[in-house]
């Protein structure tokens, strides 16, 4: 396991190096962002000659990479053009995020696996086509009209909850976000673990052991349960990363300002040091994800070794 853990390691560095640096080049050809520091009135210059060298600009794209990796692993993301250092951006923004992606874990957890359990137990059952229906629909619908409807709904009409996620974004004002950003997760983790329930169903171990005479319950949990959850795992593991940065859509309808709305911001104004920091630490994320994931493959089913 030791020697695996290590080779998957190294596997990450030149993985991270390249997502890194195309995201970089991507980010540096999407304008000029001397431009959009000066707002509607063209720089002048001088003044755009300044503002380039203060922000190390005026150096070759490959160059301007190399600079900044370095300072990355220094600890030292840049500097926004409003002043602010990046790393007091994520400080604020990255716990917010956080909370919210295990509130939106946790629905697709306990909502899609026990959805997905219950229509693969009854295939072809009334319940089986209706959550089947009901998944369709919400994978059919935009998350922006899903969370535009719940926060009318919820929030204005009928005043359950605030329509605006105050800056303290405590789990209880986060559940309605999370639920929206996890809906569409949270159908497929339902209809992927009904497929693999329903398969495995079948299988000779699980027909074994309702021949040995084990409780329904044990049978479902501890053999049925437990091998069918590993593309689940997959997908979920993933997700992760996924949420977090694909969050912009749910924390903009909710004002939520985490790491989605800095990379709006940081998009809108065309702030690299912000977007290039931040999707950095997504990267990390990505890779640490899918790390503990192949992993976690060897608790769930014994027959997986790494050597």
């Amino acid at each position: 396991m030791g020697r695996y853990v290590v080779r998957r390691l190294l596997q990450m560095i030149p993985v991270f190096f390249g997502a890194t640096l195309l995201i970089f080049l991507m980010v540096n050809v999407m304008g000029d962002p001397i431009a959009g520091l000066c707002g509607d009135r063209q720089c002048d210059p001088a003044t755009a000659a300044q503002l380039k060298k203060e922000f190390g600009l005026d150096k070759p794209v490959w160059q301007q990479y190399l600079t900044y990796m370095g300072n990355v692993f220094t600890g030292d993301f840049g500097t926004a053009f409003n002043g602010q250092k990046v790393t007091e951006l994520m400080a604020t923004a990255f716990p917010v995020t956080i909370r919210l992606t295990i509130v939106a874990i946790f629905f697709e957890i306990v909502i899609g696996i026990t959805l997905g359990v219950v229509t693969g137990l009854r295939r072809g059952k009334p319940v089986d086509t209706a959550v089947l229906m009901l998944t369709l629909v919400v994978i059919s619908i935009p998350t922006f009209v899903t969370g535009l409807l719940l926060q009318l709904l919820l929030g204005v009409e009928w005043g359950w909850i605030k329509p605006s996620v105050s800056s303290d974004a405590t789990f209880s004002e986060l559940i309605v976000p999370g639920l929206v950003l996890a809906s569409v997760s949270l159908a497929y983790v339902t209809r992927l673990t009904r497929t693999t329930i329903a398969e495995n169903r079948r299988s000779d171990y699980v027909r074994t052991a309702v021949a040995k005479g084990l409780p329904r319950r044990r049978v479902i949990t501890r053999h049925l349960l437990r091998n069918s959850l590993i593309p689940v795992v997959t997908f979920i593991g993933t997700d992760v990363g996924a949420l977090m940065g694909g969050a912009i859509v749910t924390e903009r309808i909710f004002n939520i300002h985490g790491v989605g709305y800095q990379l709006y911001q940081g998009i809108l104004r065309q702030n690299t040091q912000t977007v290039v920091g931040f999707v950095t630490v997504l990267v990390l994320v990505f890779l640490v994800a899918n790390l503990l994931v192949d992993l976690l493959y060897a608790v769930l089913d014994p027959r997986i070794r790494y050597a």
